[in-house]
């Protein structure tokens, strides 16, 4: 029965860690596109245009994790007309936060651009990009919660499909209007935004079929009161508002990490963000089992079957701990190979190598605040993820603040590895709260 669950969890996070891997192509086309037709203004404001994007949509993912811990404890529990209206709450919310957007995007806009240090000439640019790109903003926060239901469910192969389909249009549109057309830094948000919107009604699609909704419009009168019952949807608010603080959190840990590299120059600087791109590499599978993590536990909880609930935690654990392992080898062994694909400086190859083994440790070790992760989203206990992040995040700073003016980067990226130790462990002890709700 093990033998077949622990492939049951691998087919189910396969799906996903695909679906990360296709996030940096997109990328890498838009730097492609962009550095083959434009000059280094309009490439420097892809670069800051799609961060503050980034920033803004991780700042609401909240939308998508939410959704995934009540959905699957409602499919835990049998109810389906809550799995409905569960959809109903959380696509009504991601749509009323992307309309703010838009109607707010003038006093957003000066404000982030204004924020910036870059010359004029990027910044006009980057603001081209971000009053286009903007108007996406309710498509996209209504597919968070979306891909967020298709998780909740297991539905993994359906969140590929729309994963895939999002990059490869988004690919193929801003090819054609920034190659073909010239349009420049504007074809890349519009093909970005008419993506977003394309992407949304593919994803409804896929989904109003699985969950056999039959006519939305008159599901969602049916489910009028349930949608709006106060308490329910106090429950959701709250657990989102613990997410995001959490979320933010997270933000602020990975820009103080790379804020003290600064300080030790910019070639330490660079070193530091090649050997950040193996972390986040080795995050694309680890979150496939963190996401697998949070569909099965968050059923089992619904349910109320903690044997069950125990052995999806065990299991799909023991899978991202070998799979930690083996990145983090990758890493170490392959590391003087890979590390000069990625610059061709060689004082930053000379320091990213040096501290390779410290990239690795973190790799190995990080797999157990992404299961937790999934597991405290699965249950939507955010109240405790959010604490354990900012207890984690002071004992970071404090860490590094004592270790790097006698260390450097070295006591950097030690203080890095007990920031996730920290989270894991903080996490862990809030863990039999879970267990004695059964």
């Amino acid at each position: 029965m093990a033998h077949g669950n622990y492939i049951r969890i691998i087919k189910l996070a396969f799906p996903i860690i695909l679906a990360n891997a296709s996030v940096p192509l997109l990328g890498l086309t838009d730097t492609a596109a962009i550095g083959q037709t434009g000059t280094a203004a309009d490439l420097g404001a892809i670069a800051l245009a799609s961060l503050i994007f980034n920033f803004v949509y991780w700042g609401f993912g909240f939308l998508r994790m939410g959704t995934t811990g009540f959905v699957a404890q409602a499919i835990g529990a049998g109810d389906i007309d809550e799995t409905h209206a569960l959809l109903f709450r959380s696509v009504l919310l991601g749509g009323i936060i992307g309309l703010l957007l838009v109607l707010l995007q003038s006093l957003i806009g000066l404000a982030v651009i204004g924020l910036l240090t870059a010359s004029d000439e990027i910044k006009t640019l980057v603001g081209t990009y971000f009053y286009i790109r903007i108007w996406g903003a309710p498509a996209t926060l209504i597919t968070f919660a979306l891909l967020g239901t298709f998780i909740g469910a297991g539905w993994t192969k359906q969140l590929l499909a729309v994963q895939l389909f999002l990059n490869g249009l988004n690919i193929l549109l801003n090819v054609l209007f920034v190659v073909g057309y010239d349009f420049g830094v504007r074809g890349i948000a519009l093909g970005t935004v008419l993506a977003e919107w394309c992407t949304l009604f593919f994803a409804s699609y896929l989904l109003v079929g699985k969950m056999q909704l039959g006519n939305p419009v008159l599901r969602f009168r049916e489910l009028r009161s349930r949608i709006f019952n106060r308490t329910n949807l106090t429950a959701l608010i709250k657990v989102n508002g613990n997410i995001m603080i959490r979320t933010l959190a997270l933000l602020t840990g990975f820009a103080w990490f790379a804020n003290q590299g600064a300080d030790f120059g910019d070639h330490v600087l660079a070193a530091n963000h090649v050997l950040l791109q193996f972390v986040s590499l080795s995050a694309f599978f680890l979150d496939g089992y963190a996401h697998v993590a949070e569909m099965l536990t968050g059923k089992a909880y619904g349910a109320r079957d903690s044997e069950s609930f125990t052995q999806q935690v065990r299991h799909s654990s023991v899978l991202a701990a070998i799979t930690a392992l083996v990145l983090a080898g990758l890493v170490s062994i392959f590391g003087s190979q890979l590390i000069p694909l990625l610059t061709k400086d060689v004082q930053v190859q000379a320091i990213a190598l040096a501290h390779s083994r410290y990239a690795a440790i973190y790799i190995a070790v990080s797999f157990a605040a992404f299961q937790l992760d999934g597991v405290f989203i699965g249950v939507t206990k955010s109240l405790e993820m959010r604490n354990a992040t900012l207890i984690a995040l002071f004992v970071f700073i404090g860490v590094v603040l004592l270790l790097a003016p006698a260390y450097g980067n070295v006591g950097l990226w030690i203080g890095f590895i007990i920031y996730v130790i920290a989270r894991a462990a903080t996490l862990a002890a809030y863990y039999p709260r879970i267990t004695r709700a059964f």
